[in-house]
């Protein structure tokens, strides 16, 4: 896997929607165009919104994995 800069984190474990979105969209509209925000989220609705939410705002996915504990880790590049 290729290293990649990671600008900044967020976890929204804890948040149900649409503040699972709202916070991720803060976030990215923080970080500089080209920056990585790396989202930790938990459930399919956070999952599905923040990732179509996301493309439809022109950023870019670039990976969606599940971690061990149920969580799931998506990355966005910033547009």
């Amino acid at each position: 896997m290729i290293e990649r800069p990671v600008i900044e984190e967020l976890d929204i474990t804890r948040e149900v929607c649409p503040m699972t979105f709202v916070r991720t969209r803060l976030a990215l509209d923080r970080i500089a165009p080209g920056s990585i925000l790396r989202v930790h989220l938990r459930g399919p609705e956070p999952l599905r919104n923040v990732s179509a939410n996301s493309i439809a705002l022109g950023h870019e996915l670039l990976e969606t994995r599940g971690l061990k504990d149920g969580s799931t880790l998506v990355e966005i590049r910033r547009r």
